[in-house]
């Protein structure tokens, strides 16, 4: 058995050891050293990048301000950015916002009453500016029953106004102002309603719940022209007339009836007009086609009604008659179901020079079928003028019988 010397080899191992921890100290050392060393001359480097914590990319919609300041603190720059917010809408809407004004409509409360009231707020548009007057379109139920009509412009300031006429047919009026007060800027520019297209971006302007909303835009497009919407004039339950009309999905509220209805030119191609207010239904604006509106308004401005043709008949629906006096009354052919009945004939008018007569049943005018009293209204105001003549065919005592009278003007009967 060998020698084993346990206390040389415990001093052996702890040399081995000494040398290790000699070696981990200088690598750890020269570690540092260079780690510094890196760190002194990348500073400088650094130093000179701007760091941001997003970058931004150029957008046209977009710009940076020049005014960017430095964060020293933390080294990083930051910039300040704006929105631009110019669009076409909102050039269309500086171009035709002041030609659109309030309209209140003051009412006394009873004949013994002289404190007059607010009956309603509507809204309307300038459209002329004239001779020291200026001249405003709005609508016939905005005004309709008045007293008084108040004008709040755009800038707040009021004008009393005055009525030059009105026409239950089309829901239009004309209202004139002290010119004075209007800037040539805000008489609104007419645009062309006959081009427009289904789909084309249009603005709403006027004052929705009244003149607290004095202003109020909203955008929409043209959902549909050439619209022919059937209304009750005289509420008794029957349609009266059709009016045609444009189809928007702009909002359209109580208080913008009157205003304008504007393309993305800031032309009013619109007199906003009513709505279809049933709980199922939304987004189902009306505005009159300004083309369908310049005659009106032009008769209105100038003769204070509008220039009519007229037969001078009081007239109703056959389809309202009783199939008992369809055939007793009025001896009408079985297969002849439509048609209007001659209620009235008023002494030396045009029907009454013509020898239409009670209970005659008129079927066509100028060889175009007519089946009801909108189809009648309809042909003579949109086909024919005053002093045009007109060719009647009618049933009388059962006979088919025609005559050609000259239409007069509506006012003058």
């Amino acid at each position: 058995m060998g020698y084993y010397d346990q206390d040389y080899e415990n001093k052996e191992r702890f040399r081995r050891q000494k040398g290790n921890r000699g070696g981990y100290f200088l690598a750890s050392l020269l570690g540092i050293i260079l780690g510094a060393f890196l760190v002194i001359v990348a500073i400088p480097q650094l130093s000179n990048m701007n760091i941001l914590p997003y970058t931004i990319k150029p957008d046209e919609n977009l710009a940076a301000t020049d005014d960017a300041f430095h964060n020293r603190e933390n080294g990083s720059n930051v910039q300040n950015v704006s929105v631009n917010v110019t669009t076409d809408v909102t050039k269309a809407v500086e171009k035709a916002g002041d030609a659109v004004v309030g309209i209140t409509n003051i009412q006394s409360a009873s004949f013994w009453e002289q404190t007059a009231q607010q009956a309603g707020t509507g809204s309307g548009v300038i459209y002329k500016k004239d001779n020291g007057k200026a001249y405003i379109v709005s609508n016939h139920h905005v005004i309709e029953g008045a007293d008084q009509l108040e004008v709040t412009l755009s800038d707040g300031t009021k004008l009393e106004a005055q009525l030059r006429g009105s026409d239950i047919w089309t829901d239009l009026a004309v209202l004139e102002v002290d010119g004075s007060q209007i800037k040539d800027t805000a008489v609104a520019e007419l645009g062309d309603s006959d081009v427009l297209k289904a789909g084309e971006p249009v603005i709403a302007i006027g004052n929705p719940l009244g003149l607290a909303f004095s202003g109020s835009v909203t955008q929409g497009i043209v959902s549909g022209v050439e619209r022919s919407i059937p209304v009750d004039l005289n509420q008794d339950g029957f349609e009266d007339w059709h009016a045609d009309v444009l189809q928007t999905d702009a909002a359209i509220n109580p208080g913008n009836s009157g205003g304008a209805l504007v393309n993305l030119s800031g032309q009013v191609i619109g007199i906003n007009s009513m709505k279809i207010a049933q709980e199922a239904v939304e987004g189902i604006g009306l505005a009159i086609p300004i083309k369908t509106a310049q005659p009106i308004i032009e008769d209105l401005e100038q003769y204070g009604v509008v220039k009519r043709p007229a037969m001078g008949v009081i007239l109703e629906n056959v389809s309202e008659i009783s199939a008992y006096h369809q055939q007793e009354t009025l001896k009408l052919p079985e297969d002849v179901k439509q048609g209007v009945m001659v209620r009235k004939v008023q002494p030396n008018t045009p029907a009454a020079l013509a020898g239409l007569e009670e209970f005659d049943v008129i079927v066509e005018l100028d060889g175009e079928k007519i089946e009801n009293l909108i189809e009648l209204r309809k042909h003579l105001y949109n086909e024919k003028d005053v002093g045009d003549q007109m060719k009647v065919s009618f049933y009388r005592n059962g006979k088919l019988e025609e005559v050609v009278l000259q239409l007069t003007d509506e006012s003058r009967l």
